[in-house]
């Protein structure tokens, strides 16, 4: 069971210029006393070509934490124009949360971030003439994030000692059936089949096809949380 859970989140200023820092309004709930901080981190992906452009805008640590609810304001400054390509300067791109205790990652929140051009120009000259030449006036550059579709992803973690043992429970059991005798498994196959009226059907779950920006493998997602009706910009975590 996870001992943090991000209750909601708000995007503040928005939309705004491209130079003024990302704000976040953060709710979460503390369910028992952590041993430890827990570390708040804004990620800009600067390309979708390559993880290597991705700037880490802020990151902080938070603690202790009070059990009960907590709400605080996460401002990271805006990405380093050095570290993007020129062509995704403009244009769609990720911007993300991420919440860790004890350098594990449990909670991420993503948006959608579209880089507009704000210099007016005919439409049939900005195709032929493609994006505006450099160096681009980031005065003129607006920022807006998609609030109302955020990605949620949860990452299971090892909380405390007790988790830290399950987990190591299960991956003993784990190892110990993918190293099981293959005459074992063709005995149990045969011993199942020959049980008159018994179907053994292993369906796998159905699996998220959105499109996540490089969320791990082995997570948990939530659906796309509505926009909630007193914050335009808000969103629910159940």
């Amino acid at each position: 069971m996870a001992m943090i859970n991000v209750v909601n989140m708000v995007v503040l200023d928005n939309p705004t210029q491209f130079t003024n820092p990302f704000r976040f309004e953060i709710t979460f709930e503390c369910l028992q006393q952590l041993e430890d901080d827990i570390e708040w981190k804004v990620i800009y992906v600067g390309s979708a070509e390559s993880s290597s452009h991705d700037q880490v805008l802020d990151e902080i640590l938070v603690g202790p934490v009070p059990v009960g609810v907590n709400k605080f304001v996460l401002e990271a400054d805006p990405p380093s124009l050095e570290s993007i390509p020129n062509g995704d300067i403009l244009g769609v791109t990720v911007v993300l949360v991420t919440c860790s205790y004890k350098e594990q990652e449990f909670t991420r929140v993503g948006y959608y971030v579209n880089n507009e051009y704000g210099e007016e120009c005919d439409e049939e000259e900005e195709v032929e003439a493609g994006p505006p030449p450099g160096p681009l006036d980031l005065k003129k550059v607006s920022r807006t994030i998609l609030a109302d579709k955020p990605r949620v992803t949860r990452f299971p973690i090892a909380w405390n000692k007790q988790d830290v043992v399950a987990a190591a429970g299960e991956g003993q059991q784990q190892q110990r059936q993918q190293t099981q005798p293959p005459g074992d498994e063709m005995a149990a196959e045969v011993s199942d089949s020959d049980m008159p009226g018994m179907h053994m059907t292993m369906t796998p779950p159905d699996m998220d096809d959105g499109k996540i920006v490089r969320f791990g493998p082995d997570v948990i997602v939530t659906p796309e949380v509505p926009r909630m009706e007193d914050d335009g910009d808000a969103m629910m975590v159940a």
